[in-house]
């Protein structure tokens, strides 16, 4: 059997596959224990995760539909809807008719959902500074300048499922 010279496409594919499953793994992993850090001190009912991105979505589209919702998501309308009566219920999104349309509601966050997403927000923005912080200058710098590339990744996957 030929052994191929280091630096070979197949060398390259490897790595770069390798790469891929390390940046997925650290991406997801940073997710999970930045939900889990802040979910400890929350007051209330825990959230899910569906029901925070949700609530995230309202907050930044106030107004949006169901179906859409569901659509930016990527979750089924019935899971949505699932999620929408939870958090009615529980005093986080108000439903709204649809002037428009009277067979569609229109969401939008309760005072209440506003403020417990602001702490979260407040939260989060303070424990990542706080650990950001203590990372040297290089590694600081190194996280800075992937910024940009992890929006293009984002973007990027985004497009990918054909939403707005």
């Amino acid at each position: 059997m030929e052994r191929e010279e280091p630096g070979t496409a197949r060398d390259a594919a490897a790595e770069s596959e390798t790469f891929s499953e390390e940046l997925g793994d650290a991406l997801v992993r940073i997710q999970r224990l930045i939900r889990r850090r802040l979910r400890d001190g929350m007051s209330g009912p825990r959230l899910r995760g569906a029901e925070v991105e949700l609530l995230r979505l309202v907050e930044a589209r106030p107004g949006i539909g169901v179906s859409d919702a569901a659509r930016a998501l990527h979750l089924a309308s019935n899971s949505v809807s699932t999620l929408v009566n939870q958090l009615v219920r529980g005093g986080c999104l108000l439903r709204e008719t649809d002037p428009a349309d009277r067979r569609a509601a229109r969401l939008r966050l309760t005072g209440a959902a506003e403020k417990r997403l602001g702490d979260w927000q407040r939260r989060r923005k303070e424990l990542i500074g706080r650990h950001v912080s203590r990372l040297d200058d290089t590694d600081r710098e190194a996280l800075r300048a992937a910024l940009p590339a992890l929006r293009r990744l984002a973007a990027g996957l985004h497009e990918e499922t054909g939403e707005p």
